[in-house]
């Protein structure tokens, strides 16, 4: 349910459980921050999903299990922002609930027209993961992040693009192209020289 393809340095990790909107088990998440963890030598990486939703969040069985609130989540999310190259969340469709941490902590975000992004912490009685308000702040100010963790709205694709919360759109049919145009420089580049000014960016 997790496809890894390595091309030289660049990974492309694909979240590949269509027909449950790519929500996410408890060994999908283990293997999604073991696959991140060892990312540490890419150059560049691409997370995606296939079908129409790139994920859901947590299973809603392995959810009522206690998955809503494991410490997995923070492990992937953590890993990916420790990537020393260039992580980019290539959105195939909506983004809601725990998945929106391994989002956030990418460098980018890349979606298709009719994504739409939502993290219904407030309904539902959990809290968010631990990094997420402060990233979801550094990107959008925190009267927005209020308006998707506190008011529980659904931001659509225009509006998340208008935020910052989305960096740039793409036909379905280019996003992987779109995606990997986006890594050139970086892949390109020495290990040291993209690691350094990833460091100074913050």
């Amino acid at each position: 349910m997790i496809r890894l393809d390595q091309v030289g340095g660049l990974w492309t990790v694909t979240l590949d459980r269509p027909d449950k909107a790519n929500a996410l088990t408890e060994a999908m998440l283990d293997e999604l921050s073991r696959i991140m963890e060892a990312a540490q030598e890419a150059r560049a990486v691409i997370l995606t999903g296939t079908g129409r939703v790139f994920s859901a969040g947590a299973d809603l069985e392995a959810a009522r299990a206690g998955l809503a609130v494991s410490p997995l989540w923070e492990r992937l999310s953590t890993a990916i922002a420790a990537l020393p190259g260039l992580s980019i969340a290539a959105l195939n469709g909506t983004v809601a609930g725990g998945a929106m941490g391994m989002v956030l902590a990418c460098d980018l975000r890349v979606a298709v027209p009719g994504t739409r992004v939502f993290y219904p912490v407030m309904k539902l009685g959990f809290l968010p993961q631990p990094s997420d308000p402060a990233r979801l702040v550094a990107l959008i100010g925190p009267s927005r992040a209020r308006m998707i963790l506190m008011a529980g709205q659904k931001i659509d694709t225009q509006e998340a693009l208008d935020w910052g919360l989305l960096d740039r759109l793409s036909e379905p049919a280019d996003l992987h192209q779109t995606c990997r145009t986006l890594a050139t420089d970086t892949m390109a580049a020495d290990v040291t020289h993209a690691t350094m000014i990833k460091r100074m960016i913050g």
